[in-house]
C-alpha cells in the first residue's frame, strides 16, 4: 500500500483541452505534459489550439523576438550559412 498518492495538479470547474485524445476535460484527467488550460469555459479549451496558433503566429512575427541582421532569409535565425 503506497503512503501518499499521486494527484493530478488542477481543479474541477477548469477546463483543459488534451492533446493526446483531442479532447476537453473538466478538472485534470490527462497529465499535464499532454493538456493544455487551464481555460474559464469549456468553450475557450474547445478552442485551445486555435487560440495557441494564433498566438503563435504573433509570436513569430513579433519584431521583439528577433534580432535583427541574424537572418539570412531562411526563416532560421541562424544567420548566413557557411558554404
Amino acid at each position: 500500500m503506497a503512503l501518499f498518492r499521486k494527484r493530478a495538479a488542477g481543479r474541477p470547474g477548469e477546463w483543459y483541452y488534451c492533446l493526446e485524445h483531442g479532447t476537453v476535460e473538466e478538472g485534470p484527467q490527462c497529465p499535464a505534459k499532454n493538456r493544455l488550460g487551464p481555460y474559464p469555459s469549456r468553450q475557450e479549451a474547445e478552442n485551445a489550439m486555435n487560440t495557441a496558433a494564433r498566438r503563435n503566429q504573433s509570436w513569430e512575427n513579433d519584431p521583439r523576438w528577433h534580432d535583427k541582421g541574424d537572418d539570412d532569409g531562411d526563416g532560421s535565425g541562424k544567420g548566413p550559412s557557411a558554404a
